[in-house]
């Protein structure tokens, strides 16, 4: 056999080749490591901290290889159980790793964030630099808003005993005011309060009003007032007057409120004086005479808020007059579009089409994207039908369904399209579970939810909709029900009905039970009134003594238990979910017996009682169900059966064939 003599060349390239097999494999052994590797150990690291043992958690947590997803979210895990047995030293090594090794991603930039405070007094001026990067890079992050705070305290710390500067006390001042104005109610609002205080003494009065919003808000009036009654009224009287409530003075409050109303308005934001408005009926009780005497008061900011509740106080022979004062008055103020609503539903109650229909054209043009739109479209509609106008009332209940396909309008205009005489759309819902919310599933995120490390994922999304799933799977359904719905009301255009944030709006949650004692009365609509009255929690009670899932009042439960036969020992009973849906359950069918089997009058009933309901379909003068449910004298009864069809109609159009 030839011997191959290589030349240098050769053996360079041999010997590379070694060198990168060689480098090539310690690589895969320090990086690489089984998805199904990394899980175990994380989820055993879990199990530990969980367990209190977090020095072994923090061992485990080490052994995910970096070449894995869950690398981060580790490092996270580990920095965390070294705080929990006080090894600072650990913590921050950790944490410089994370933010070194994964700068873009969300748990390196709260890493930097969290190493930045846990140097500030070894090495403030380290800190400065990372708190500066976060504000410059990232100033909309919760980690940016509390850096200013944190910037403000370096410069204060600094100067703790020894005159300040007046350059470096403006500059500390400017933190903390930026801290104070984006986070007034934030976790270090009291500190950032007080580290200026301490450090100055000349405060503009601009600077101590927000000082004493934040004392407020933490509940703090005592110290609030101490700012505010050294205040002048002109920007202070609104804030005043509230903080005057909470500290149990309602006398001085309401002077306060009526002469604040009377000749500061101007210099207060709206929603300040809106806010003062309602703490007054809060303490003295809500009613014409007191709007009335409000309005006495009042000449400029809250005049059209006042007139708002007057004219939704006033009897109904009044209200189209109140509504004309008040639109002539205020066009295009904040509560214009509800007024001209009003206006237009008064023309239709009276049989004038014609100027109803020039209203609500004219409503359209003006307010597109309002909450009455949907109200308006489908009155529009419902003219058009009754007019026997196939074309106009096809085009608008379409509208109302295509622009507002949740709302319970959507819902009545889909009745009157297909010429249906029942509520009642469908009795059977298609069982399927609560989802990741978005089809591109964020694999890391997944993944955590998988591990049920759901506090993590919390750390590092800003989508409301996530939180909403983590709440979720969590358990807290009252929690993810509701941050679910702000999140859908937020969206100006709403997604089709099989996307999967929907089932979060609208999960099913206890339907088994529901569907266990609903019987005749419509599983689903069972569902919406669980959701409407207590948005799942069954340890709901509300300031009247109602209880649990369907919020019964333990009278009426032990009406119904003695009347059918049901278990009850007890008013506390009532938390248990299945003797409330149960009897609940019963209540509603009694209701319903009781009121000639209409699903839209019983819903009416178990809200306002069943003898309102009785009186108002005798006294009210109303052509159908739809005039019937707008003129529902119960403000809290109207506004329940709108909510409680609104998502049985939604039950139906996620879950239904």
């Amino acid at each position: 056999m030839p011997v191959m003599n290589l030349t240098t060349t050769h053996k360079i390239i041999i010997a590379a080749a070694l060198l990168f097999s060689v480098t090539g494999a310690l690589a895969a052994k320090l990086f690489y490591q089984p998805p199904a590797k990394a899980e175990a150990i994380y989820s055993q690291a879990l199990e530990d901290e969980k367990n209190g043992d977090f020095a072994n958690a923090y061992y485990l947590f080490g052994k995910v290889k970096q070449g894995s997803i869950l690398k981060p979210p580790a490092l996270f895990h580990q920095a965390q159980n070294a705080a929990k047995l006080d090894d600072t030293k650990s913590v921050q090594k950790v944490y410089k790793i994370l933010y070194e090794g994964y700068p873009a991603h969300k748990l390196g930039i709260k890493a930097k964030y969290l190493y930045a405070i846990e140097i500030i007094d070894s090495n403030p001026a380290q800190a400065k630099k990372y708190f500066e990067w976060l504000v410059q890079e990232y100033p909309d992050t919760e980690c940016a808003i509390a850096s200013e705070y944190f910037l403000g305290l370096l410069i204060a710390d600094k100067y703790k005993d020894k005159p300040i500067p007046v350059s470096e006390r403006t500059d500390a001042e400017n933190h903390f005011r930026t801290y104070l104005e984006k986070a007034p109610a934030g976790r270090w609002g009291m500190n950032a309060v007080n580290n200026w205080l301490a450090m100055s003494e000349n405060i503009n009065p601009d600077d101590k009003l927000l000082m004493a919003r934040t004392y407020y808000l933490f509940a703090d009036y005592e110290n609030a007032d101490k700012i505010l009654s050294a205040l002048e009224p002109q920007e202070s009287w609104a804030l005043n007057a509230m903080n005057l409530f909470a500290l149990g003075d309602p006398l001085k409050a309401r002077s306060v409120t009526e002469t604040g109303l009377s000749d500061y308005a101007k210099y207060v934001d709206h929603k300040d004086v809106y806010d003062a408005i309602d703490k007054y009926f809060a303490a003295t009780g809500y009613g014409l005479s007191v709007v009335n005497r409000l309005l006495t008061y009042a000449n400029d900011k809250g005049q059209d808020y006042l007139w708002y509740l007057k004219c939704s106080a006033i009897p109904a022979a009044e209200k189209e007059a109140c509504y004309i004062a008040f639109y002539n008055k205020y066009p295009t103020g904040q509560y214009s579009a509800e007024i001209l609503a009003g206006l237009f539903f008064e023309k239709i109650k009276k049989g004038d089409y014609d100027s109803a229909q020039k209203i609500g054209k004219d409503y359209l043009m003006k307010f597109p994207r309002t909450n009455s739109a949907p109200l308006v479209l489908f009155w529009l509609g419902k003219i058009a039908q009754r007019q026997d106008n196939y074309k106009d009332y096809n085009h608008y209940y379409n509208l109302v369904i295509s622009k507002y396909p949740d709302s319970y309008y959507a819902y009545r205009a889909y009745l009157n399209l297909h010429h249906l005489d029942t509520p009642i759309v469908s009795r059977q819902l298609k069982e399927v579970p609560v989802e990741f919310p978005y089809k591109n599933k964020d694999t890391l995120i997944v993944k955590l939810g998988e591990l049920k490390d759901y506090d993590l994922i919390s750390e590092f999304t800003d989508d409301e909709f996530i939180k909403s799933w983590v709440s979720y799977k969590k358990r807290d359904f009252t929690k993810s029900t509701i941050e679910a719905r702000v999140a859908m009301d937020k969206l100006e255009e709403k997604p089709d009905r099989h996307d999967l944030r929907w089932r979060l709006v609208y999960p099913l949650v206890y339907y088994e039970t529901v569907k266990m004692y609903a019987n005749e009365n419509n599983a689903p609509l069972m569902q919406s009134i669980l959701r409407e009255e207590s948005y799942f929690n069954p340890n709901a009670r509300s300031v009247t003594d109602a209880r649990g899932l369907m919020q019964l009042m333990p009278d009426t439960a032990r009406e119904v238990a003695q009347r059918y036969g049901i278990p009850l020992v007890s008013p506390d009973d009532l938390y248990n979910p299945v003797t409330n849906v149960r009897l609940g359950s019963q209540y509603y069918l009694f209701l319903k017996g009781m009121l000639d089997g209409r699903d839209i009058s019983s819903i009416a009933a178990y809200n306002g009682g069943i003898g309102s309901v009785q009186r108002w379909k005798s006294n009210l003068n109303y052509q159908d169900t739809d005039e019937f449910v707008e003129q529902i004298p119960y403000q809290e009864t109207q506004l329940y059966v709108k909510k409680v069809f609104r998502s049985y109609w939604n039950y139906v159009r996620i879950y239904g064939d």
